[in-house]
């Protein structure tokens, strides 16, 4: 595997391992729970919330990859680059440049 330095070169990588458009809706789904539970987090200062936003920011982007994509989760070896990866992908389907149906 190659070693990514840097976002730029990252991101094209972060896209090939979510071809299917299952597992974008898994991503953006799971990735907008975590949004909300981060904001409750933040209104109400209940440290559950962050779990709440891990398991769901995670458990669904790993669903995705171990039962649509068949592949592993690129999290697992670019931890940080992998997070910013999915916030910009989440982005950019609310933009509509990537189809989820």
């Amino acid at each position: 595997m190659k070693k990514y330095k840097t976002l730029k070169e990252f991101y094209p990588y972060y896209l090939s391992e979510h071809e299917h458009k299952t597992t974008k809706l898994f991503h953006f789904v799971g990735t907008s729970f975590s949004i909300v539970f981060f904001v409750l987090f933040v209104v109400e200062l209940n440290p559950i919330y962050i779990l709440y936003a891990l398991l769901s920011g995670y458990g669904f982007a790993w669903v995705s990859h171990f039962f649509v994509e068949h592949n592993k989760p690129a999290t697992f070896t670019y931890p940080l680059l992998s997070l910013m990866s999915d916030y910009i992908m989440f982005w950019e389907i609310l933009r509509g440049k990537h189809k989820i149906f």
